[in-house]
């Protein structure tokens, strides 16, 4: 089995390598077919949140929407074996990037940066992108268990200089504090549920929830910007990353610090929340984002 896998990563990267971007994407049109149309995984949950998203949608609107977002995990899932073969020629041509300099602001500030990021779009591209263009970049995620596969993995993801820390390792407080003083941008990726203990209650399109409260902390800790950032697929069939400016967040402090942390992460859903509503087809609606929070 780890040798057959190997073996199929290894043509995917290599054909991908070789076959122009939008009919790579396209080619992903079967997954998203198969996932959906025919074996409908989840699709009872795409629907549901998209009903609590958008009550005020019709059934037509939010199926629409969710099969669309089905089909884009499938381009970006095919897309994805591309990542080891661009260059920034292949940037130039296939990305567009807006608000640079918000980025440009935040390394000059000398105190390293946060990105808050989200599933929509294809965010390893986009972070990627950062760390072709010269900004050391580092996303906080979860390892796999098994190490040949987890290697495997995280060597397309990590090809393009992006840096990783482990969600659940036990010095990744030391490694993020240790990145920010290299000026580094540390990217958290929260809109998916946390429960207890990493997790607090939120609310997140006005129903409550559970969200990751580690940003929060990190930011009452260092005091190191937050850029909003993501991608999105364009019309112009190009990708698109978006850098917004730093967040504002000195109106959230108080003098308790637990409801700071609480204060800081519901602001940080509503901005997320904010971008899904410009991009709903491009967000990864399969995730179950609204367990109760006990």
């Amino acid at each position: 089995m780890k040798l057959l896998v190997k073996f199929f990563v290894k043509i995917a990267t290599l054909i991908s390598g070789l076959m122009p971007r939008q009919i790579l994407r396209k080619s992903g049109a079967w997954i998203g077919f198969l996932w959906f149309d025919v074996f409908g995984f989840r699709k009872k949950i795409v629907l549901d949140n998209l009903k609590i998203a958008f009550p005020e949608w019709s059934d037509e609107q939010r199926y629409a929407v969710g099969r669309e977002s089905v089909y884009q995990l499938g381009y970006n899932g095919l897309e994805f074996f591309k990542l080891p073969s661009i260059n920034n020629e292949w940037l130039d041509k296939n990305m567009v990037s807006h608000g640079w300099e918000n980025i440009e602001k935040a390394a000059a500030g000398g105190k390293g940066m946060f990105f808050l990021s989200l599933h929509l779009g294809n965010g390893d591209f986009g972070a990627s992108s950062i760390a072709m263009r010269g900004q050391e970049t580092f996303i906080i995620t979860k390892r796999f268990k098994t190490k040949w596969f987890d290697d495997i993995w995280f060597s397309i993801r990590g090809s393009q200089g992006v840096q990783y820390i482990d969600a659940h390792s036990p010095n990744n407080a030391f490694e993020i504090l240790k990145a920010l003083k290299k000026n580094a941008g540390i990217v958290f990726v929260l809109d998916q549920y946390m429960g207890k203990p990493f997790g607090i209650a939120s609310t997140f399109f006005g129903k409550r929830t559970g969200t990751a409260y580690g940003l929060a902390l990190f930011v009452q800790k260092t005091k190191a910007p937050v850029i909003p950032c993501y991608t999105y697929e364009g019309t112009d069939k190009k990708l698109h990353t978006v850098f917004e400016p730093a967040m504002d967040l000195a109106k959230y402090v108080v003098d308790d610090k637990d409801q700071t942390i609480a204060n800081l992460t519901q602001a940080f859903n509503n901005k997320l929340e904010e971008i899904i509503r410009k991009h709903p087809e491009q967000w990864m609606w399969v995730h179950r984002r609204w367990k109760d929070f006990k």
